[in-house]
């Protein structure tokens, strides 16, 4: 073997060494990276920024796997805020851990004995740091995928066509072209270079228009090996979760072997060694021959994919749940009963989404009319239970010292606003909410707990107060737990025989006006909207004519001209 032979050689070894050590050197930089980010976000707020749009595709997974059983409809879950409450608890590494934890809070659990298991879970990934580290640093591997919805196209990778005989033509291209050079050298160097342009530029255009299921494949390759990686830590724990991943991984595990040829589409890309595969796949469409080859197989395989999302997502959730626990003040875990009466029992509730929250608590087995000014924490409240509802069958977990309830179906009827699209007023879209909490009644055995602020708030005074009298009398009568914030003192007397009457109040100055957040039991005594014209720094004029005004009301029972 000459010399020039020796040095090619060497070369070769000292480019493939460098091309290995690029990317051992990369897979330990991102690992490193991974458990810093893990260590870190346990137990705190998360960092993450969403893109427009991103909570749409989040969402539906819960929409196309919505089954039979009880869900919050979008009303409530606006009323509630809950996408704010979604990123707070998101802690998630992995897509289908985003889809299944917000699946996950727009299901709440009827079954003890279901909420107990999930709750038995989350705990474990509290207690056992070690383990979830694990756990989390193979979540890592598999990401975030922020442009599209990853059920969409596992639904409709099914009608995407093979297209391989396509990319074999114009590879036969590349022979037809050294035949040219042989034959004549100086213009078949003009057509090599032709076929090159040709080819890239209709590979790039393929690329493009298979792309959202060309990285559906490559996100499904990344489950696969992130399963794997799970199943490798074999924790007895989470045996019968894991059991689960089998079924899906023996029958995709094969598409794990071709993951080397997705190139880019590797959310771990821009080491050496990718950066070549672009280029070898660019002139040589390896990847887009091996994502048909890849398609063939996951075509056949649409159950096992969806085993494989939902059991990766509900671990890479729980594991998010028990985070929140640990960065909320306190929390408890929720008592809950299988009862056909509704009550709520709650020692210091408070709001996730408050930095400073005020506690409050409540002992009531029957539906609840409050009272107080604007501003005073009537709506607060309202939501504070209504999240701490969903959060115990949910998450197993209350933002409370203690918890006590039945399992509920949770309604509200709160932040509504015009559908001018629908050309309906406020009035209407109102009275179909309120409609659509009791037509939910006899739907189910399980009790109903609703949230309604400002009852009929669209119409007049004589027959708001008349209407939402006999509405909120229908609730009781049908034995839902009923919440309800009003401004109309008078329903507090209409409904004392059904409703417990609470308030909120304050303390109105000269020049400030001091809310103490704190629930107090009875209806509201004081009027003060005239007293807060002031404090905002009214005309004297119109503040002392609205009190001429209301006072000649209150004695003679009209409105003076």
């Amino acid at each position: 073997m000459d010399t020039t032979t020796l040095l090619y050689i060497g070369l070769a070894v000292i480019v493939v060494g460098v091309l290995v050590y690029q990317v051992v050197t990369s897979n330990s930089r991102r690992n490193k990276r991974f458990l810093s980010s893990i260590i870190n976000s346990w137990g705190n707020l998360p960092k993450r920024e969403y893109d427009y749009g991103e909570l749409e595709h989040i969402a539906k997974y819960f929409q196309a796997t919505k089954k039979e059983e009880f869900t919050i409809d979008d009303i409530t879950w606006n009323d509630l805020d809950m996408d704010s409450v979604f990123c707070m608890m998101n802690q998630c590494r992995s897509s289908s851990g985003d889809d299944y934890l917000y699946k996950l809070l727009r299901t709440p659990l009827t079954s003890k004995k279901e909420l107990e298991e999930r709750n038995r879970i989350i705990s474990f990934f509290q207690r056992n740091e070690k383990t979830r580290i694990a756990y989390q640093m193979e979540l890592s591997k598999v990401g975030h995928s922020k442009k599209f919805a990853l059920i969409d196209y596992v639904n409709n990778i099914t009608k995407l066509p093979d297209s391989n005989l396509d990319n074999y033509m114009h590879l036969f291209l590349y022979v037809v072209v050294i035949f040219a050079i042989i034959a004549q050298p100086a213009s078949g160097i003009l057509v090599a270079i032709g076929v090159l342009i040709y080819n890239i530029y209709t590979y790039y255009k393929k690329k493009t228009e298979i792309e959202p299921y060309y990285v559906s494949v490559g996100a499904i390759v990344h489950l696969v090996s992130c399963a794997q990686g799970l199943l490798k830590l074999n924790v007895p724990e989470l045996k019968d979760y894991t059991e689960n991943l089998k079924q899906a991984v023996n029958v995709l595990s094969s598409v794990k072997g071709n993951a080397k040829f997705l190139g880019s589409t590797d959310k771990f890309s821009g080491n050496m060694g990718s950066m070549m595969m672009d280029y070898l796949n660019m002139f040589f469409r390896i990847d887009l021959i091996m994502f048909n080859r890849l398609l063939a197989k996951v075509q056949k395989h649409k159950k096992e994919m969806l085993i494989l999302m939902d059991e990766i997502g509900r671990l890479d959730a729980y594991i998010s749940i028990a985070s929140f626990r640990e960065l909320m003040p306190f929390y408890c875990e929720s008592e809950l009963e299988e009862s056909k009466e509704g009550f709520v029992e709650a020692k210091d509730m408070y709001h996730p989404l408050l930095s400073e929250p005020v506690a409050n608590s409540i002992y009531e087995h029957h539906p609840v009319l409050l009272t107080g000014s604007n501003a005073s924490g009537k709506s607060t409240f309202l939501k504070t239970v209504a999240i701490n509802a969903l959060l115990s069958q949910t998450c197993g977990m209350a933002l409370a010292k203690e918890y006590r309830s039945c399992f509920f179906r949770i309604y509200s009827s709160m932040a509504l606003k015009d559908n001018i699209q629908g050309s309906e007023s406020y009035f209407i879209v109102e009275i179909k909410s309120l409609k659509r909490i009791l037509d939910a009644v006899n739907q189910d055995k399980t009790p109903v707990l609703c949230f309604v602020d400002e009852v009929l708030r669209g119409t007049n005074t004589v027959e708001r107060i008349a209407a939402s009298s006999r509405i909120l009398q229908s609730f009781a009568d049908s034995g839902v737990m009923c919440f309800a914030a009003t401004h109309d003192i008078e329903l507090t007397t209409i409904l004392k025989d059904c409703y417990s009457n609470y308030h909120f109040q304050e303390e109105v100055t000269e020049d400030e006006v001091k809310f103490d957040y704190k629930l107090y039991a009875g209806p509201a005594t004081t009027r003060n909207a005239i007293k807060l014209l002031n404090v905002i720094g009214y005309d004297k004029n119109i503040i002392k004519g609205a009190e001429q005004r209301a006072m000649h009301f209150l004695t003679d029972g009209n409105w003076k001209s």
